[in-house]
């Protein structure tokens, strides 16, 4: 008698296939994501920097200007002594002392214009280190996702790569934080 040939066996082996096909799609998505994730890693982890930089420079800034108006008070106070000491000694120069009292208001309206030269420094500092915080955090979260994407690729467990999108989440979110005015 004639067996009868049941295509089943063609059949587990398209199964088969299919399976592995979702399988490599998986580890095609993981590997696309951690791609995404690098990219935006690189560009948070630039603008982090130039942030960081920024806030020296300005920093940099102020403290000459801080600099500089430490000079002019000295130079005011010298102004304000010599003056004092004309006084004392009775000279009767007048002109000195006019001298003097126009030299120290001048230095108090040069110390207004550093000081404030100063401060807008300063501030500008402040600004770009509130934008380097975020960016760095940002640059953290998107390596930690690419390494955890990574064992999960290494592990074939899909639970670690959706941790891993949630920490891109977290990283674009400090992203656009560390990015709006």
């Amino acid at each position: 008698m004639e067996e009868i040939e049941v295509p089943t066996e063609h059949l587990h082996e398209e199964i088969q296939e299919k399976a592995e096909e979702q399988k490599e799609k998986w580890i095609l998505y993981v590997a696309l994501s951690t791609a995404f994730m690098a990219v935006l890693a690189a560009g948070a982890g630039l603008l982090a920097g130039h942030h960081a930089n920024e806030a020296l420079i300005e920093r940099v800034k102020a403290s000459d200007q801080w600099n500089f108006y430490q000079s002019k008070n000295i130079k005011q106070e010298i102004a304000i002594n010599t003056d004092k000491i004309l006084h004392i000694l009775g000279n009767k120069q007048d002109t000195a002392i006019e001298d003097h009292q126009a030299d120290i208001a001048r230095y108090d309206k040069e110390k207004a214009e550093i000081k404030k030269s100063a401060e807008e420094a300063e501030k500008q500092s402040e600004e770009h280190l509130g934008k380097h915080v975020p960016l760095a955090s940002a640059v953290t979260a998107f390596q930690i996702a690419i390494a955890v994407s990574a064992i999960a690729i290494l592990t074939r467990r899909k639970k670690l790569w959706y941790a891993g999108l949630g920490l891109t989440v977290i990283g674009i979110v400090f992203f656009i934080i560390g990015v709006l005015p």
